[in-house]
């Protein structure tokens, strides 16, 4: 039916992808445009991308979903997109980059830190919190940029997240979704605006607010998409373009995770574990939870760095016989990976992996490394790699906790969404580490269906957004929890994975003493 077609559009880390849905939830076709490069390294340690290259690649996989003959653009009703998150864009007076977006990858680090005032800092250094605050400080790129390239940081009109500009880009206004701020800029997270004046986050990291986008919530209309616009990407002019929300929030919302009981895990590049929250808690102190795509509410969320992108860095050090076999049949290299690690008895015979194979703010801190312990002769690749799985579901195992001591919610439901999720023995190893049903959502592309939810209730296709979430989602293959395997991962979670961070600490630390790294703020 005309005008009954929703487009979702996912500017990922690696890819941009162009989904249509019905109002019923089902994808009608999908087009995907690949980056060729997903950052660039002026430096080591460095992460840039031309902002343009984002929109260039957005307008590809439109017009290839144009072409696929399935999606016609004149039946849509409105257009949402869905963002990676902090990635960074500085635009002039007229609108155009002043550099290259930092992505969110980007590990640069400011060294002059501003100060913010002897009352805050009194307040910080009595809680215990200077540390915290030095880190944030130096991880904003605000701060970085006012030290070491000062002309451009003032020359800064607009400065905005990626999904900021590609708003731009669509609709001429700098304008942004509350449900996309997760970075380092003054935003108060209760409130979900702008800090306000007198906020300690104003002298942290010091900027003009006029530099930062009219902010509007998920679901609402952000404006319409321009003659330029249409010209570039085949959209009709003045095609409703509806605020959505950052990837993970699309996720949880694409997974139907509304209920403080649903845990949502995400096993992409950072792994994570959201709970939908209609209060606000901080899942860890001072990490607070992050917007919600439900308009007022928070998603407590704990993250593993570094996460699913272990199975990258896997594939790249350790598996090249697996990758050539892949290309051989013609298959994914998790699928061939996935045999390697079948027959591997539960717990990898005593090989115990922590996942913090890039640090943390909060937990783990600044100084984490990685850790495996509990090698000895028996050991292949195979039991390295199923290690870090199970690895990675004890991180998240442990961030469900987190966010249950301070929600007061146990958990009864288990979501996996991400590139693990296609993995059944990810998502087996999942259910049996938690010892509750793990399901995937039908539709594959969670943070994609969760934008087209936005997308079909600000059309009015929906009368609210509870009810777009029944129509639109539903849960695909259910991984039950094996009895003995559960058991043998409950032991070694509680007896050994919970205690390796806190024994090994002290040799982190003196690690990163005697190193240099990672570096102190």
């Amino acid at each position: 039916m005309a005008e009954e077609t929703v487009l979702a559009i996912d500017v990922g880390t690696q890819s941009v992808r162009a989904l249509a849905f019905d109002p019923r939830g089902k994808m009608i076709d999908q087009a995907r445009v690949v980056y060729a490069s997903p950052y660039n390294s002026p430096q080591p340690g460095w992460a840039e991308q031309d902002p343009a290259y984002y929109w260039q690649c957005l307008a590809q996989a439109c017009r290839q979903l144009w072409a696929g003959g399935k999606v016609s653009p004149d039946a849509l009703a409105a257009v949402a997109v869905t963002y990676q998150r902090s990635t960074l864009v500085n635009l002039d007076r007229q609108g155009q980059p002043l550099r290259p977006a930092i992505v969110w990858l980007d590990q640069r680090r400011a060294r002059s830190l501003p100060p913010v005032g002897v009352l805050w800092d009194s307040a910080f250094r009595m809680s215990g919190l200077t540390g915290t605050l030095r880190y944030l400080q130096a991880e904003a790129e605000a701060n970085w940029l006012a030290e070491n390239q000062p002309d451009i940081w003032e020359k800064t009109r607009h400065y905005l997240f990626l999904s900021g500009y590609i708003t731009y880009r669509l609709t001429g206004r700098f304008a942004d979704s509350t449900g996309c701020q997760v970075g380092y800029l003054p935003f108060d997270y209760k409130r979900q605006a702008w800090a306000s004046p007198s906020s300690w986050k104003w002298k942290a990291i010091p900027m003009r607010s006029e530099i930062l986008p009219e902010l509007v919530s998920p679901g609402e209309r952000l404006g319409v998409v321009t003659a330029r616009a249409a010209l570039d990407t085949g959209l009709p002019e003045g095609l409703a373009v509806i605020a959505a929300a950052s990837d993970k929030a699309c996720e949880v919302l694409g997974s139907g995770c509304l209920e403080p009981h649903q845990g949502c895990i995400g096993y992409g590049t950072t792994a994570t574990i959201n709970v939908n929250s209609t209060r606000y808690k901080e899942p860890i102190t001072l990490i607070p939870p992050y917007p919600s795509a439900c308009p007022g509410e928070y998603n407590l969320e704990v993250q593993i760095y570094r996460g699913f992108w272990m199975v990258s860095w896997f594939k790249e050090e350790f598996a090249l016989q697996e990758c050539s076999l892949a290309l051989e049949e013609g298959v994914a290299a998790e699928e061939i990976l996935d045999r390697l690690v079948k027959d591997i008895p539960p717990g990898s015979m005593g090989l115990i992996l922590q996942p913090f194979w890039s640090p943390g703010l909060r937990y783990p801190g600044p100084e984490a490394r990685g850790s495996v312990i509990g090698f000895s002769g028996v050991h292949s690749r195979g039991h390295l790699y199923r290690s870090i799985l199970e690895g990675l579901a004890y991180a998240v195992r442990e961030g469900r906790e987190r966010i249950e001591k301070r929600a007061g919610v146990r958990l009864k439901e288990l979501y996996v969404c991400g590139g693990g999720s296609r993995s059944d023995q990810m998502m087996q190893i999942t259910a049996d580490v938690f010892g509750l049903p793990a399901a995937r959502p039908s539709v594959y592309e969670a943070s994609g269906l969760g934008a087209a939810i936005l997308a079909a209730r600000g059309a009015g296709l929906h009368t609210d957004l509870k009810t777009a979430v029944g129509e639109m989602t539903a849960r695909g293959r259910v991984f039950e929890p094996d009895t003995g395997a559960a058991e043998v991962y409950d032991q070694l979670y509680r007896k050994v994975y919970r205690k390796m961070y806190r024994k090994l600490l002290p040799l982190f630390r003196d690690i990163q003493n005697i190193t240099g790294y990672p570096e102190s703020p």
